[in-house]
């Protein structure tokens, strides 16, 4: 599957957050930015809704 290239422009502070966030997961910044939009895609498939202000955070798991 070929992968469409896009002009994206982003604000210094959030291009720092995202790439200190890839670093911290050991991606590129494309990688991070791809792999967040995709959760993003993902999440909104799943319940309609808007992906959760805590993204990075693992989702709580209820094991009752």
């Amino acid at each position: 599957m070929a992968k469409k290239q896009i002009p994206l422009r982003l604000s210094e502070k959030l291009y720092n957050e995202i790439a200190a966030w890839a670093e911290d997961d050991f991606r590129s910044v494309n990688g991070q930015i791809e792999y967040l939009l995709t959760e993003c895609v993902r999440q909104r498939k799943k319940n309609g809704g808007y992906v959760s202000d805590h993204l990075d955070e693992p989702p709580d798991l209820d094991i009752s």
